[in-house]
């Protein structure tokens, strides 16, 4: 699997994201810019020792990272108010979870162009605007290695 963020704005929420891809063995893929510096301290705090243990991409902007895309790439875009529920979808290993910005979110403009695969979590309460970007990653490729039953890259646990 690999699970990318597009323009990360908080240090913690990436060095979560890297640790959360070095616990289930995914490529994480980092969209520039960034909204922090790469030896930020509490990136390096929030990813601990992980990010020694995983194979990470970083991109200079979203053309960059879409062009070396293979062919056959599946990209699924998880942001509020996506037509399909993140469970509904079946995940095959090599699927791409997409994430954006935490105070923006994923572009308009790339939504309306994916929006057979815009993806949602549901919300429950109407007054609480989100969940945390790192959490959103976590709850989407678990479901995604769920559906797998807990293998491929993984072996059985």
């Amino acid at each position: 699997m690999h699970l990318v963020l597009i323009e990360p704005e908080i240090p913690p929420n990436t060095g979560n994201v890297a640790r959360l891809c070095a616990a289930t063995n995914t490529t994480p893929h980092l969209i520039e810019p960034f909204g922090f510096e790469l030896d930020d301290k509490h990136l390096k705090r929030a990813g601990m020792d992980y990010w020694a243990q995983v194979e990470w991409d970083r991109w200079p902007d979203w053309p960059a990272f879409h062009k070396q895309l293979p062919a056959d790439a599946r990209l699924w875009f998880i942001e509020s108010n996506g037509p399909r529920h993140y469970a509904e979808v079946d995940y095959l290993p090599g699927d791409y979870l997409v994430f954006g910005r935490e105070t923006a979110g994923l572009p308009k403009g790339l939504l309306e162009e994916n929006r057979e695969r815009w993806l949602r979590i549901p919300m429950f309460n109407p007054r609480s605007r989100s969940l945390n970007l790192s959490n959103c990653a976590a709850l989407v490729l678990f479901e995604a290695l769920r559906q797998r039953g807990f293998r491929g890259e993984l072996g059985e646990v």
